[in-house]
């Protein structure tokens, strides 16, 4: 069966979870896993994250660039961030309303790469999100729409094809990289948890969309994390490091540990604990960051945990949207809107890379 299909199917599957009871109850059958049980998908959104996601998406929608990008060509990651925030929220990308607002982003993201070394420019970071991007789109958006007939042959890269491009660029900065992980620039020789959990999760979403990702860059990467976890959860930054507190940190590594299929390592208990246990944490200096990975790795390790902290998230960013939708970031309004939307879109469990 091929990839597309795949992925085309688990798109259908979440819409009908949107579509209300039917689509409950074949979405409940469907998505239990062996030893996890009924994973409450298709449960009704709160209606104040759905007035909350409309606000959002429609300041996005007006903000977008005439290129398809968000705060300009050089941040891939950003135009990513916001185009997943499209994708998660159920709306059709090929019909819907904002369909030419997802196309115009894919579009975007393949022509800001570099069509020699499949890098997306910037940072590493810009990199991940970019490829985790088009790992979403990957199968959901119909091709056929999404080039001219005057666009040149270079333009037109598939998204599978600038999905390998991507991958490729990480793989061999991976390689040049004594610690088998990334920091900011693909010629780096140090590495960070940061930069590295954004470009691991690119990897492991192009993977879970059906391209053929090497085993062993994944599991060099993921020992990484596993030398910088420490008994307590804590995880260090840079390096094999210290281990300071950070929730962001520890969010990530517990999320990575999990898509990544490590969940009977110490390591991803301990992290696991260790942010469940921290639920009334307030994060001061990236707090759209923080709510991205901590609402992945909850909703990925502990439901009950997740349930709870959701509930407290849901009234804080209602609190702080902006007259015109937006939600200020630390990066400016288009990057704190798109993570304070995907911070929200476990609601929906549209995205693939949100499956449990």
């Amino acid at each position: 069966m091929n990839s597309g299909f795949i992925h085309f199917f688990r798109r259908l599957l979440a819409l009908l979870i949107v579509l209300g009871p039917i689509g409950t109850v074949l979405a409940q059958v469907s998505t239990v896993r062996p030893g996890v049980g009924n994973l409450h998908f298709g449960s009704e959104v709160p209606a104040e994250v759905g007035t909350m996601y409309e606000r959002g998406l429609a300041y996005l929608s007006q903000v977008q660039g005439e290129d398809g990008n968000w705060q300009g060509g050089g941040n891939p990651g950003v135009t990513g961030i916001c185009l997943m925030a499209f994708l998660a929220s159920g709306e059709d990308p090929n019909f819907g309303r904002y369909q030419r607002t997802v196309r115009n982003a894919i579009r975007a993201l393949i022509l800001t790469q570099n069509s020699d070394t499949g890098y997306f420019t910037n940072s590493m970071y810009h990199h991940g999100f970019a490829m985790l991007a088009l790992a979403e789109a990957y199968g959901a958006f119909d091709e056929t729409r999404l080039w001219d007939a005057g666009d040149s042959a270079e333009q037109k890269r598939s998204i599978a094809e600038a999905l390998e491009l991507g991958l490729k660029s990480a793989i061999k900065s991976q390689e040049k990289n004594p610690w088998g992980a990334w920091r900011y620039s693909p010629e780096s020789r140090d590495a960070d948890t940061s930069v590295s959990g954004a470009v691991l999760m690119g990897m492991l979403a192009a993977r879970n969309a059906g391209i053929e990702v090497p085993d062993a860059a994944i599991e060099t990467a993921l020992t990484y994390f596993r030398k910088n976890t420490g008994d307590t959860g804590m995880v260090a930054y840079s390096g094999f490091g210290g281990m300071g507190e950070s929730m962001n940190r520890s969010s990530i590594a517990a999320l990575i540990y999990s898509v990544g299929k490590k969940r009977e390592w110490d390591e991803f208990g301990a992290t696991l604990k260790y942010i469940s246990a921290n639920l009334e944490h307030v994060e001061q200096s990236h707090p759209n960051y923080f709510r991205y990975y901590m609402a992945q790795a909850l909703f990925q390790g502990d439901f009950e945990a997740w349930q709870k902290w959701n509930g407290e998230i849901i009234r804080q960013l209602k609190n702080e949207q902006q007259s015109d939708g937006s939600f200020v970031g630390s990066q400016g309004p288009e990057y704190g809107t798109g993570m304070s939307l995907l911070a929200l879109a476990l609601n929906y469990r549209f995205l693939p890379i949100y499956e449990r």
